[in-house]
């Protein structure tokens, strides 16, 4: 069963952009992860030290397994510090619509 989420990360007033260049980082090392359908990065007009990442994975095991991907958690280190509190998420389960297969999701 697909697994998604959308996050959002608010960073300290001046470091958008360098949290926004991280989790492009991040979306380069999902680009070797066969179970990361999508992991795009977003930043908000209306709020603007947000940045959001919405992800699709083919199942939660695969999320869960690209954090030991080399790279990954010294990206998480990294990231933290430029950010303003805690991530926020929605975990949501994909059910069809456009794109979907798009992304070998079917």
């Amino acid at each position: 069963m697909l697994f998604g989420l959308f996050g959002k990360m608010t960073a300290l007033e001046g470091k958008r952009e360098a949290l926004t260049a991280n989790l492009l980082r991040a979306a380069e090392l999902m680009k070797q992860v066969p179970g990361c359908l999508l992991y795009v990065v977003s930043t908000s007009n209306a709020e603007p030290d947000a940045v959001h990442v919405m992800e699709i994975w083919r199942d939660e095991k695969a999320h869960g397994a690209s954090l030991s991907i080399p790279g990954v958690r010294d990206l998480i280190m990294e990231t933290m510090p430029l950010l303003a509190g805690e991530p926020e998420g929605t975990r949501f389960t994909p059910r069809g619509g456009k794109g979907l297969d798009a992304l070998g999701a079917a």
